[in-house]
């Protein structure tokens, strides 16, 4: 009886474990991109829950005044860099800073390069409605310029 040595893999066998890698990866992949998108998304809510209480606390010491505002402004920053910039408080004997940032966070989600994280995000004033936010001289909540569309199928936009 001749015995056959086995001196490594047929093509047989190399093309079946290339089919089994090739479906795993094919199963991976959208599970990876998803949890990527997750982990973005995760940071676009942190970010826009940072500023937006950043702002809340900017108006309710404006409100207590212990910001000096001009006549006839709504209380709210003027830009998102006051809120990292800080502002005199007024009730302080020692003109101490008052500050609400430390930093002000990159919107995630943006689609292009900005050096500046404040470019990033879009602008709403106070003045402007809620369907249709435009800039103007305050800030009264921000929103992602992404035209994406999250795992939840509500826009970035509209977040």
């Amino acid at each position: 009886m001749m015995r056959r040595s086995s001196h490594g893999f047929s093509f047989i066998e190399l093309i079946a474990c290339l089919a089994i890698v090739s479906l795993l990866l094919m199963i991976a992949l959208p599970v990876a991109e998803t949890s990527v998108k997750r982990t973005r998304e995760g940071e676009l809510r942190r970010s826009l829950l940072e500023i937006r209480q950043a702002i809340d606390r900017y108006k309710e010491a404006a409100d207590a005044g212990r910001i000096q505002l001009e006549v006839g402004a709504s209380g709210y920053p003027p830009d998102l860099q006051v809120l990292v910039d800080g502002v005199v408080d007024q009730a302080s004997p020692s003109g101490r800073k008052m500050y609400f940032l430390r930093r002000i966070p990159r919107d995630p989600m943006y689609p292009g390069r900005a050096e500046d994280n404040a470019q990033t995000w879009g602008l709403r004033s106070y003045a402007s409605p809620a369907d249709a936010p435009e800039e103007g001289d305050d800030v009264f909540d921000v929103y992602s310029l992404s035209a994406g569309v999250g795992l939840n199928g509500v826009p970035y936009r509209d977040w």
